[in-house]
């Protein structure tokens, strides 16, 4: 069946609605009303002669047919817009938005600094910033890169490192040490009271990991408070409400300032730092390429 210039539009409603496995998300994704939109799916499944989509009050979902559609379409509407953001590259001009996946931490301490002086020299280049901790599919959520640690990045994404090696550090107040005692090996974490950390991506707690003379050694601990954000756990560590296990570029200054002391250091070996990633079939258009050589790590 060929394909007319309209069916263009239609396919790629299509597609947004299949990833999205959501009318609302595609239609906020596209920039339309879930009406329109729905309107176009259905007039592609006309046309077509076969259901794409199975609708039901709370879910939305490809049928056979409309699985096997997506799966052609997500490689050719790749494509296609990895050669538009080739024609884009040629501009001499950097400008755009660009659209960006981090942590809290690293956007405050190493992408902001970068952006506003890039914003600053080139007044037609924009940045969206969402800042969340759970790991994110950068094209199926519009975005074009994002930031993580090292060993969190796909295999098949572009990863340019933008920060040192990092290590866990186990912190606390003085004063809970004080009271306490300091442990001395990961074993003693048992018998304090610990901050768990439920990890956003898959809702489980963080199994805090430490290894000594190449042997890794995993302890599930215990203590009165559970949060899924780093910066609240970091804040009741300095109330004394316990031993939290945190990066260490969040305690480092509370450290040198004497408001947290660490332990077990030799038990927390570096692991690598934050990355840029973005997709290997990305065409970096010139904002793009401004972005990522002024964050780069240079050591």
């Amino acid at each position: 069946m060929p394909v007319r210039r309209e069916d263009l539009g239609d396919l790629l409603a299509f597609l947004a609605v299949a990833e999205e496995r959501s009318f609302t998300r595609a239609a906020a994704r596209l920039g339309t009303s879930q009406s329109a939109l729905s309107h176009v799916v259905r007039r592609l499944e006309e046309r077509l002669e076969v259901r794409l989509l199975t609708r039901t009050t709370r879910n939305v979902a490809p049928t056979d047919a409309g699985a096997r559609l997506a799966e052609t379409l997500r490689p050719a509407f790749d494509e296609i817009e990895a050669g538009l953001d080739g024609v884009d590259a040629l501009r001499e001009r950097p400008a755009g938005t660009i659209r960006i996946t981090t942590p809290r931490r690293a956007a405050r301490d190493i992408l902001l600094p970068a952006a506003e002086r890039i914003m600053a020299d080139h007044p037609a280049v924009h940045f969206e910033v969402i800042t969340e901790q759970r790991l994110v599919e950068l094209v199926g959520e519009g975005f074009d890169a994002g930031v993580r640690l090292g060993e969190e990045v796909e295999k098949d994404m572009v990863a340019v490192r933008i920060g040192p090696d990092m290590r866990m550090a186990v912190t606390a107040a003085p004063e809970y040490f004080e009271e306490h005692g300091r442990p001395e090996t990961p074993h003693d974490l048992t018998r304090n009271n610990c901050i768990n950390l439920r990890l956003p991506t898959r809702g489980a707690i963080y199994s805090w990991e430490f290894e000594k003379d190449g042997r890794p050694l995993n302890v599930r601990v215990e203590g009165q408070l559970t949060a899924n954000d780093p910066d609240v756990i970091l804040d009741a560590a300095l109330a004394g409400r316990g031993l939290a296990c945190l990066p260490d570029d969040h305690v480092r200054p509370l450290v040198a300032n004497g408001r947290l002391a660490v332990c077990l250091e030799d038990w927390c070996p570096p692991f690598p730092g934050y990355h840029l990633y973005y997709p290997s079939r990305r065409q970096p258009s010139p904002a793009f390429r401004l972005l990522v050589e002024a964050i780069r790590y240079r050591r």
